[in-house]
């Protein structure tokens, strides 16, 4: 046995961080900690939040008796790069700079990037991230619209797409690249995947808001519908942006992302939350029927994944229509930060190469 190697897992969102060290491939402790939202009003941009997360990474560290030098690797969900393969990186002054100029957009996570940079500057340990939400293996068909001037993106659950689909490789005793696979991730954002032979050929912009629509994304809209409203007078260029990604999807048409409450609603007898629950799943199941083409139909499992893959009414209805294409594979959840871990774990045993940004 070789020495065990210590990782920290770093994963900013928008009202938390979430943290965890691993001994080789066992959870030594995780953490999600809360951030009240008049704590984060006080700051102006993400940016200004460095010191407060930071802090309150290195409290949790210290509660629980853990000494940043005991650390070998630190690994951080990936922020908002440019277009990268799917695979491992290290994080880099100029992956930094790319993030933190927000021509990629801006989110939390590029903010771990950063702090998770500067204390792996400090132990003089490698940084890295995982299959970041800009993985981009998309073909070239997939990537034309109608208008030159709009290119479709691949912008999805990348970390936990490709988690999944390994887990299910090892599972059937098979390497991921050897499969071809549909991996639906049902979250406050949806992507449904057509996993290549270990790439992401096809897949929705579930960042922005495209594709099937889910808790918080409108998903895709009717043209005309969509240019009106943009110039109605009534919105403006950020409150579109908010109704795409955000404010639309389930919480536009109930007043809620949640699945545990849209099921209640349902319970209780509320037939119009059946319906938006019961047209969501339908268009997820449409995605899966174009992926499958994508795929020329030779498909050798369909993986739900995410949270809502844990509401049996809505997978029900799903599997029913999409079952003809091939066997249905559940696993449910986001288990980001054990995928962090055992990336981490890979690249410091030397069976996974690092990816050049």
């Amino acid at each position: 046995m070789g020495k065990a190697i210590y990782s920290l897992g770093i994963n900013p969102g928008s009202t938390s961080t979430k943290i965890a060290v691993y001994k080789d491939d066992q959870e030594v402790f995780k953490k999600s900690i809360a951030h009240k939202t008049e704590e984060l009003k006080s700051f102006a941009t993400i940016w200004d939040q460095y010191d407060f997360r930071k802090d309150a990474i290195l409290e949790t560290l210290k509660e629980q008796n853990f000494s940043l030098e005991d650390l070998d690797v630190i690994v951080c969900r990936g922020g908002n790069i440019k277009p990268v393969p799917g695979g491992t990186f290290r994080v880099s002054t100029q992956m930094l700079e790319d993030a933190e100029s927000g021509l990629y957009g801006v989110h939390a996570a590029t903010l771990g990037m950063r702090i998770g940079f500067d204390l792996g500057e400090k132990l003089d340990i490698p940084v890295l991230t995982i299959d970041v939400p800009a993985t981009d293996e998309m073909c070239a068909y997939a990537k034309y619209s109608g208008l030159p001037q709009i290119e479709r993106k691949s912008r999805f659950h990348a970390l936990n797409q490709k988690a999944v689909a390994r887990k299910l490789a090892g599972q059937l005793d098979r390497e991921y690249e050897e499969l071809n696979l549909i991996v639906i991730h049902l979250g406050g954002g949806i992507s449904v995947g057509a996993h290549q032979k270990g790439r992401v050929i096809d897949v929705n912009n579930a960042l922005d808001g495209d594709g099937p629509f889910a808790p918080e994304r409108a998903g895709d809209l009717p043209s005309e519908g969509l240019v009106k409203l943009c110039f109605s007078g009534v919105y403006t260029e950020a409150d579109v942006f908010r109704l795409l990604s955000g404010k639309g999807g389930l919480v536009a048409h109930l007043g809620t992302s949640s699945g545990l409450e849209v099921t209640e609603m349902i319970n209780a007898g509320d037939k119009k939350a059946e319906e938006v629950f019961m047209a969501m799943g339908y268009q997820v199941a449409k995605e899966i029927g174009a992926a499958a083409a994508v795929l020329d139909g030779d498909v050798e499992g369909i993986i739900f994944t995410g949270s809502l893959a844990y509401s049996k009414m809505l997978m029900e209805f799903i599997t029913k229509k999409v079952k003809f294409i091939s066997k249905i594979y559940m696993l449910p959840g986001e288990n980001e930060m054990e995928t962090l871990a055992l990336g981490a774990l890979r690249y410091v045993r030397g069976e996974e190469e690092l990816k050049i940004y």
